[in-house]
């Protein structure tokens, strides 16, 4: 009998780390909320905007950050639904410009689609390295896949094909899903912020009201007004942070559908160019 160890099978290799997507959202915002309560308290609320040299006092004409303080405990955490949007739109905008790539993406897939009707394999992966980018990134395992099934005699040519979109769909897979990231919180922000704004709104107005019956007979004007102006403040910062929301949300949505369809348009170019030059 032999005692000789047989060699274990060879593990799978593991699939690939992802890499780190930065500071995560969570902690993006809390960091934005502490930012927005200092400026609330130590900007917007510093006595020298005040009549009195104190945040008591009415706000100095034309001080809108004053102004905007007196909208009470609300505000700052409107503000901080309109950083988390204005800060998110900045990231997305970084993200989706590194997208596109180098050069302009129609040009890019007119050209990978005139190198391929040529059957030039070798040019069309070089301007795919120029490109670079997610619409780059997926044309390049395209194009491979193509060059390596053109020399590929153990499939047929439906089998092939068959290869090359799977090859597409995965690229895309891999480089089109992470595009998306935190337009989720810009679009739930978009509605939050108009109900904050309308918490805000009805607290002042409950103050306002509670002014007004407390006042026994004779009205306290100052109490009142300033009940308004907090309900008032709260509907404005609720509906323009929303409107930011909703502009910027469209915005990227409509960015991405363009870099989907380019890709998409991809694909479909190079299966089309293969079905036609190759068996």
């Amino acid at each position: 009998m032999s005692t000789q160890a047989k060699t274990p099978a060879a593990k799978p290799a593991a699939p690939a780390q992802k890499k780190s997507g930065g500071i995560p959202a969570g902690v993006v915002m809390l960091i934005l909320f502490v930012i927005a309560q200092l400026f609330f308290r130590f900007v917007m609320g510093d006595g020298s905007r005040f009549e009195g040299g104190t945040n008591e006092g009415h706000p100095h004409p034309g001080d809108y950050l004053a102004i905007a303080f007196k909208g009470g405990a609300i505000v700052p955490v409107l503000m901080t639904c309109f950083l988390i949007s204005l800060t998110f739109s900045i990231e997305r905008l970084i993200t989706i410009g590194k997208a596109k790539g180098s050069g302009d993406v129609n040009a890019f897939v007119r050209k990978i689609q005139s190198l391929l009707d040529k059957d030039d394999t070798d040019a069309a992966l070089k301007e795919c390295d120029k490109q670079k980018g997610s619409v780059g990134n997926v044309t390049l395992a395209a194009v491979k896949k193509y060059k390596q099934l053109s020399t590929d005699g153990s499939l047929d040519k439906e089998q092939k094909l068959a290869a090359l979109s799977k090859e597409v769909e995965e690229a895309t897979s891999l480089e089109l899903p992470m595009l998306e990231k935190n337009l989720t919180i810009i679009a739930t922000l978009a509605s939050v912020s108009t109900l904050i704004g309308l918490l805000g709104t009805v607290i002042g107005m409950i103050k306002a009201f509670s002014a007004l019956g407390n006042s026994g007979g004779s009205t306290d004007s100052t109490a009142l007004a300033n009940g308004i102006s907090e309900a008032l403040v709260n509907t404005a910062l609720g509906i323009g942070t929303s409107a930011v929301c909703i502009i910027a949300y469209n915005f990227f949505t409509s960015k991405i559908d363009e870099l989907t369809y380019s890709v998409d348009e991809i694909g479909l170019s190079i299966n089309q160019n293969y079905a036609t030059h190759h068996n």
